[in-house]
């Protein structure tokens, strides 16, 4: 076996502590970015960053959940309060601060947010003229995993985007690798994912060319309505494999949870919504594998 693995004495070569630790210490991979977008309100995109974020940290990842809705409701859905969000996503976008600097603990082991404030309605006006007014949110997160010993290292980012297709939705596209898009069961669904979808190309064209669908994750089901079901059906068959088998259905539990500042999969781990936000985060890191093996 000495032929294969050469001794130090062999080898004319000694060790030190430093040059073993250096040995041991692997460069951190940058975080996977999924984009929750969908430009209609309502349907579900920040319960389910919330709550996708939260089963992936359950699962044991480090997440990063980032607050671009002006209105702030994932900040405030994980009780982070207003008068705590020292540095916000708007004073990262106009480059006050460091992502790093505005990201807060969540009372959920392993989950981070970057908090919003109302400030960020102004952006659009603040950077309309700024060349790379449309990679801010890229430029903020190149840097993430590369920060000082000690720092957390995310192994996904979760943008929750307003319910809009402006500069800040705009952004998180640039920025993401794939785009999970929520899609209410009701009659004008296919309508609104239809213009979300060619927003999505022309990012793709001019902005991101990596940018992919990581899947649509229907929610708010209510299995005793009809309609609900010819909506799942029609959506199935317009896109195919990119739906996700998991279906949110419409659960009070869900709906009490932000209220108390807590994700469902605290406020009440057993209810229908937490089990179907966990089988959601399966899925997810199941396309995960096959989207970085392709």
């Amino acid at each position: 076996m000495s032929d294969v693995f050469p001794s130090e004495e062999s080898s004319g070569q000694t060790s030190s502590p430093e040059a073993d630790q250096q040995l041991q210490i692997e460069p951190a991979r940058p975080p996977r970015v999924i984009a929750v977008a969908n430009q209609k309100g309502g349907v579900g995109k920040t319960t389910t960053a919330i709550n996708l974020g939260t089963a992936l940290a359950a699962i044991g990842d480090e997440v990063l959940v980032i607050d671009l809705d002006p209105q702030g409701n994932a900040s405030t859905g994980l009780g982070i309060d207003r008068r705590s969000r020292r540095h916000s996503t708007y004073d990262v976008l106009i480059g006050e601060a460091t992502l790093r600097d505005s990201i807060v603990e969540t009372a959920v082991p392993r989950l981070h947010i970057a908090p919003s404030t109302l400030d960020l309605s102004g952006l659009e006006l603040e950077l309309g003229q700024e060349r790379d007014r449309a990679f801010r949110l890229r430029n903020a997160l190149a840097p993430l995993n590369v920060a000082s010993t000690g720092a957390k290292n995310f192994s996904y980012v979760l943008v929750d985007c307003p319910p809009s297709l402006n500069l800040l939705t705009v952004n998180a596209m640039a920025a993401a690798h794939a785009i999970l898009v929520p899609l209410q069961c009701e009659f004008f669904a296919l309508e609104g994912l239809s213009q979300l979808l060619k927003t999505v190309d022309q990012v793709r064209e001019t902005l991101n060319p990596g940018l992919a669908i990581h899947g649509v994750v229907l929610t708010m089901y209510d299995a005793r309505n009809n309609l609900c079901g010819q909506v799942v059906a029609d959506v199935r068959q317009f896109m195919g494999p990119k739906v996700y088998e998991t279906i949110i259905p419409r659960n009070v539990r869900v709906s009490e949870a932000p209220s108390y500042g807590k994700p469902v999969l605290v406020y009440d781990l057993k209810c229908s919504g937490s089990e179907a936000y966990l089988r959601l985060a399966t899925e997810v890191i199941q396309r995960e594998k096959e989207l970085c093996a392709g």
